[in-house]
């Protein structure tokens, strides 16, 4: 079964899960807390590939590659085909993690806007500003781009509700690489039937793997990858580099010194 309540005590002794992965929404948190065990993750070792997905996301929209791609697979040949520059647009990014930054990093020299949404506010490097969670609706219609890098706690299940996707710009591309979870799923195919967004880029869904009749892949204003956006061929060699600098604070403190998870914020 897993990592599940049982597994865990079956352990007695065990101090420490290093998980190799960012999300820890699939572990027993609460058996985890009780016990005083000490939960770490790989967050910004999966940040740096699932950055790159955004920013691949976001320029196969804008330069209109998948209509390319149609054009080729019809043999039409289009030079009237026109792109659009993302130099002046503007982004609004749901979390300010490692992720968030790692994106930042790679989207400022195209000369965006960049807009945080954090729990806290505070200020973060790369971002133009930062504002409180509360305050989001105030921010969705400006936005051409809103990415949702979030992962999943109380907080954030279902944050995205029908008025959210009312007020975003009808023209505005939505990007979630966070955690399926932070739109209903039914909401989410409404939004893109009815067209209050122009275009999604999806790699994480609220119920994984989705099946076949699933009516997301009916829709032809969406773009579904399989929850792939953290794959890469290096990331447990990087992980195991976090772990190893851990094991080593760990046999001489007794406490790991990186990606420590906050039990109660669940990242």
């Amino acid at each position: 079964g897993g990592v599940d309540a049982n597994f865990i005590n079956e352990c007695p002794n065990l101090k420490w899960i290093s998980w190799y992965a960012t999300g820890v929404n699939s572990l027993p948190l609460e058996t985890i807390k009780k016990r005083n065990i000490i939960l770490t993750n790989s967050r910004g070792v999966q940040a740096k590939q699932v950055s790159e997905f955004v920013l691949a996301f976001i320029l196969d929209d804008y330069k209109k590659m998948r209509t390319s791609y149609i054009n080729q697979i019809n043999k039409v040949y289009d030079s009237r085909l026109t792109g659009k520059r993302l130099s002046g647009e503007r982004v609004l990014i749901l979390g300010t993690g490692s992720l968030a930054q790692q994106t930042v990093k790679l989207l400022k020299p195209f000369n965006m806007t960049i807009v945080g949404i954090s729990r806290s506010g505070k200020s973060k490097e790369g971002f133009d500003c930062i504002y409180k969670i509360e305050e989001l609706e105030k921010h969705l219609n400006k936005a051409d781009i809103i990415i949702n890098t979030l992962p999943e706690t109380n907080e954030t299940y279902h944050l995205l509700l029908e008025k959210h996707f009312e007020l975003m710009n009808d023209e505005c591309l939505f990007i979630n690489v966070g955690r399926g979870t932070v739109v209903n799923e039914k909401t989410l195919i409404k939004a893109l039937s009815q067209n209050q967004i122009r275009h999604a880029y999806i790699d994480v869904f609220e119920n994984e793997p989705l099946k076949p009749d699933n009516a997301l892949y009916k829709l032809d204003n969406v773009t579904l990858t399989a929850h792939i956006s953290g794959n890469d061929k290096n990331i447990k060699r990087d992980a195991t580099k976090l772990f190893k600098k851990n094991l080593d604070y760990f046999l001489n403190k007794n406490d790991v010194i990186e990606n420590k998870v906050d039990l109660y914020h669940g990242y």
